[in-house]
């Protein structure tokens, strides 16, 4: 990122009554992501999840009156338990994708007796793409599916 595209950030920040590690598991099993992913009534109906630098991933979220988006991404970072690095400016093997709309950075920090500070941070390209994914309900969506996260990582 450059100091340029740093300026389109939005930022969740929060604490969580679960692990570190539970919660990064559950940020990486993908036949899990559906009980968290996106808020309900919105569903993930399908994901792939090839965890390591420039391996891709692939989640199909649906909404309830039958809407789909299709998120193609590579991963750029992975830091086991600590760090998650994705964007969606490639949709796999680096091929670039036609709309790149974010990087994401999702950080777990141990704060021990099973709390983790949690960060989630979405660098946009343009002023037009931050404000499009603010208008969307970054702050009440983001909010939600950390709480919904919170909750299965506590089944692991």
């Amino acid at each position: 990122m450059t100091a340029h595209t740093a300026t389109y950030s939005l930022q969740l920040v929060r604490e969580l009554n679960a692990p570190a590690d539970k919660l990064f598991k559950a940020w990486t099993t993908p036949e899990r992501m559906g009980e968290w992913f996106c808020p309900k009534p919105w569903k993930v109906t399908e994901a792939k999840v090839d965890l390591r630098p420039g391996g891709s991933s692939y989640i199909l979220m649906e909404g309830p009156n039958g809407e789909k988006i299709p998120n193609y991404g590579i991963y750029l970072e992975v830091v086991p338990n600590k760090k998650l690095v994705f964007t969606d400016a490639y949709t796999s093997a680096w091929v670039p994708s036609a709309k790149p709309f974010m990087t994401a950075v999702v950080e777990f920090e141990d704060l021990g007796n099973g709390r983790t500070k949690y960060t989630a941070t979405a660098h946009h390209w343009t002023e037009e793409d931050m404000a499009a994914h603010k208008e969307m309900g970054f702050e009440e969506g983001w909010g939600i599916v950390a709480t919904q996260l919170e909750e299965v990582a506590k089944t692991f």
